[in-house]
């Protein structure tokens, strides 16, 4: 979706963008904030990651703002009855303020920005937060620019795992014919069917019942994602491979953040930045804990060796290979594959 074709909704989006009064200058040196209800979305359920981020970003800024600054945040795409795309869209065009969505979600505005999903990009989260923190987050902000967003930070949804209904994964082979839900996008469909798995593009609001029914025989995620949706108590499996790292990108709609006062823009970007730290710090800590309640309650947590993880990189070399010319040199050269 280019944003040339988001040109001709422009004008009716406006309409419905969050009421701007602005105030008086105030006195002094003290900033002085517009008076702002915002609308922010996010797809996650109440509890996932990015609900917990955005709602720590609308307490600071609310705080910082002395209450002048209020950010209503809207967990599981309500304001897009549920869908995701829908729901970005509707941030392109202006009628939503504020999103955070994951990267491999808003890559239907840019393919670029699934460059940092491609498998094992990165080796831990140390890893992702020193390549984002610098040339990762200019290729973001670049990209999505060019869209016709304003990127105000990044947070962990996570390294993503892979659990399933019928057996211990170990090797490449053993991922051979599972049926397994991703979230669309070229890198986990072809990623899977180098295992000789089936991949099954699915909305995550679909994908419990579609395990709970055997439609499919399981998923991949972070921790804090599968645990949010509780998928562990219907998946007796998990295999840890960090195969790729996933991420929540913190946006607002440039039409609408550029009349914003200067000071307000720098509230919003100052507060983004510390609510992704905060959300950061949560993922990481939170891995350890979670992953004891899943081996507590019954499910198979299988740490692969490096010797292990070897096989499953060899199998996808080609597949990277591929990825980093399509994705071009400037895009692979800010994420480190040079």
């Amino acid at each position: 979706m280019k944003k040339s074709y988001l040109t001709g909704l422009t004008l009716l989006a406006l309409i419905v963008t969050a009421t701007i009064r602005v105030a008086n200058a105030g006195q002094g040196d003290a900033p002085r904030y517009e008076k702002l209800d915002l609308a922010m979305s996010v797809n996650g359920t109440d509890i996932a990651t990015d609900t917990k981020v955005a709602n720590y970003f609308a307490r600071m800024v609310k705080e910082a703002s002395d209450g002048r600054i209020v950010i209503s945040v809207f967990p599981n795409d309500q304001l897009a009855g549920g869908n995701a795309t829908k729901g970005i869209e509707m941030v392109a065009v202006g009628a939503v303020d504020l999103a955070a969505y994951a990267s491999s979600t808003m890559s239907v505005m840019d393919e670029r920005l699934l460059v940092g999903t491609i498998p094992w990009v990165f080796d831990d989260y140390q890893h992702a937060r020193r390549i984002i923190d610098g040339s990762g987050g200019e290729h973001y902000r670049r990209v999505l620019r060019d869209q016709g967003f304003v990127y105000l930070g990044s947070c962990h949804n996570g390294l993503r795992q892979i659990t399933n209904s019928r057996r211990e994964i170990r090797r490449p082979e053993d991922v051979a014919g599972l049926k397994i839900r991703v979230p669309g996008g070229e890198i986990f469909i072809r990623t899977f069917r180098a295992f000789g798995g089936d991949p099954v593009a699915m909305s995550w609001s679909e994908a419990f019942t579609a395990i709970q029914q055997g439609t499919i025989d399981g998923q991949e995620n972070g921790f804090s994602v599968t645990n949010s949706a509780k998928v562990n108590e219907i998946q007796k499996y998990m295999t840890v491979w960090n195969y790729t790292y996933e991420n929540y990108l913190f946006v607002a709609n440039e039409a609408i953040f550029e009349r914003f006062s200067p000071a307000t823009q720098a509230l919003l970007h100052e507060k983004a930045l510390e609510a992704c730290e905060w959300g950061r710090q949560l993922v990481e800590r939170e891995e350890q804990e979670i992953e004891e309640k899943f081996v507590a309650a019954g499910m198979q947590v299988t740490h692969l060796t490096p010797e292990e993880l070897s096989a499953f990189k060899a199998v996808v070399a080609d597949l990277q290979g591929y990825l980093r010319n399509k994705y071009g040199a400037e895009a692979c050269s800010a994420f480190g594959l040079e």
